[in-house]
């Protein structure tokens, strides 16, 4: 049987026919020959004169793999970001530009080692710099804002003055980055919506917008008119996740108002712990709240003072159960480890009362007359702790006064606390104001030493007030004549090197020469001590050249004539 075969039908693939360049072989053809070997299977190309099947098939494959390359179809292009918003506020002046660039490069700090030289730290120096700069109301130079983003993720102190000086295009940047994701979840940082803004756009905002635009906007508005932003919140509380609402909850402490106590009331029954806890909080700063006459009531039954005693005696009989109506105002029935329930449930019962109740309470006396009142059978840390507590909550200046007492009174009469303790003066320290502050401060130095007031030099106004640095400057004088070496005072020495007023560099001068080490001094004690305060003349000088860069060029008090 003869079989009768067209020309073309026999011709490799790839061979050119009488018609023009026959139709390349398909990719997976060509695979395979390879895969099989050229030897077991004639390869689906023209094989030229004096060409091996092998040479063929490779060049048929590089012929194939650029005309693949050529022939690929782009994929759809994305969509286009929309434009960076504007940020009307002016730049930087230069020279404040390039030090946010130097400050900026440097923030990864000199590397380790203990001793630190006699150079300023600049990343010290960042959170001062941002402070002040968003003070003038400048914006971050557009080049700086990735780098400006990357230092606030490093860290977290850092965040809120960045994001501030970053303005609205720390968002637009954190959409297109999702290593500055954490821009999205912020509050405060990124710029607040006008006030003005039309009804409309408030709503859509609020209903569509990211977290920390919609915390920026309850913000303005609450600023504006706290019943306003109460009235927004309202419209999606009932579908806001728990984290979130503990957050906004949060946000209207600054701008808290008499006109929130229904809505407060009504979050002590939220399904949420963290949320139940921070609305009892909030209605415990109002004096006038029901919760705070409850808590009051509450309080005031088990706090009497035995009047037959001479002199008169507080007496405390701590509640004997955590009932329905204490846990829904806040109390939390268990204890921490190691605490009793019947102290702990009396501790926040006399917390969350309004201090000035106790006045009556105790005919009329001054908070400075109760607290000096003995207290009977050793309740007397646990109620001056809860009262403690109540004056930072309530801001009462009068009995944070009462309670500090007299900054020069022995040690442990003053009852100094650690960090987190009920009992920490730090904290009492805040709610005075800021000159009496320091003033406090500077006698406690004087009385005391630096080693218990490191806490308290960090709540203190910068630069600090005189008599304030002086003291600390003297307390430091005279631990190098002890002989100590500076790194037993290195936090503190930092601190001053932060907060110094920067007009003090000149008369620190003389304190920069190596002075000859006292009998029993450590060994080049002298040397280091020397170094540590060449390193402060050095950085309050740094420290007032910023300033100076930051200041708007003169008869232009906006800045405006920096854009």
């Amino acid at each position: 049987m003869t079989t009768t075969t067209s020309p073309d039908a026999a011709r490799p693939a790839g061979a050119t026919t009488s018609t023009g360049p026959a139709a390349p072989a398909p990719w997976s053809a060509l695979v395979n020959a390879a895969l099989l070997g050229t030897e077991r299977r004639q390869p689906p190309v023209a094989v030229r004169p004096g060409q091996g099947a092998a040479a063929a098939l490779l060049d048929a494959a590089a012929v194939s793999t650029v005309r693949r390359r050529a022939a690929l179809r782009p994929a759809p292009a994305g969509e286009r970001p929309a434009p960076a918003p504007a940020d009307p506020r002016p730049v930087l002046p230069p020279a404040a530009r390039r030090r946010l660039a130097l400050l900026l490069a440097d923030r990864g700090g000199s590397g380790g080692g203990s001793r630190r030289g006699t150079a300023p730290d600049l990343t010290e120096l960042l959170p001062q710099w941002l402070a002040a700069a968003n003070g003038h109301g400048y914006r971050a130079p557009e080049a700086l804002l990735p780098a400006l983003l990357d230092a606030a993720r490093a860290r977290t102190d850092l965040r809120p003055a960045a994001l501030a000086l970053a303005g609205p295009r720390a968002l637009w940047l954190a959409r297109l980055n999702d290593a500055w994701k954490f821009v999205l979840r912020g509050s405060g940082g990124p710029a607040e919506p006008s006030a003005a803004a039309d009804p409309g756009r408030v709503r859509r905002l609020w209903e569509e917008g990211l977290f920390a635009e919609r915390v920026a906007l309850l913000t303005a508005l609450r600023r504006r008119d706290p019943r306003e932003g109460l009235e927004l919140l309202v419209t999606t509380w009932a579908t806001e996740r728990a984290e979130d609402r503990l957050l906004f909850l949060d946000s209207l402490r600054d701008t808290l108002a008499a006109t929130d106590e229904p809505f407060l009331e009504q979050a002590l029954s939220d399904r949420s712990r963290n949320v139940r806890a921070t609305a009892a909080e909030l209605l415990s700063t109002l004096p006038g709240s029901a919760l705070a006459a409850r808590m009051a009531r509450r309080a005031h039954a088990h706090v009497s003072a035995d009047r037959s005693a001479d002199p008169a005696v507080i007496v405390v009989e701590a509640p004997h159960e955590c009932d329905a109506g204490m846990q829904r105002d806040g109390v939390a029935p268990k204890p921490p480890s190691g605490r009793g329930e019947r102290s702990w449930w009396l501790g926040q019962l006399v917390d969350a009362a309004p201090l000035e109740g106790w006045c009556e309470r105790f005919a009329g006396r001054t908070p400075a007359a109760i607290v000096a009142l003995p207290v009977a059978d050793d309740w007397r840390t646990e109620l001056h702790d809860a009262w403690c507590r109540a004056a930072v909550r309530q801001r009462n200046a009068e009995w944070a006064r009462a309670l500090l007492g007299a900054p020069a009174a022995p040690a442990q009469d003053a009852e100094v606390a650690p960090a987190g303790s009920s009992r920490d003066l730090t904290k009492l320290l805040t709610v005075l104001p800021a000159d009496e502050r320091a003033r406090w401060v500077a006698e406690f130095i004087a009385a005391h030493g630096l080693s218990d007031a490191f806490r308290m030099l960090g709540v203190c106004a910068v630069p600090w007030a005189e008599p304030l640095g002086r003291s600390v400057v003297d307390a430091l004088d005279i631990a190098r004549d002890a002989g100590s070496y500076p790194w037993s005072f290195s936090g503190v020495m930092g601190l001053a090197e932060r907060c110094l007023d920067p007009a003090a560099a000149d008369r620190l001068d003389m304190l920069t020469a190596v002075t000859d080490e006292p009998e029993g001094a450590s060994p080049g004690s002298g040397g280091y001590w020397a170094e540590a305060f060449q390193r402060l003349v050095g950085t309050l000088r740094l420290r007032a050249t910023m300033r100076d860069e930051l200041a708007p060029p003169s008869g232009d008090p906006d800045g405006r004539s920096a854009r």
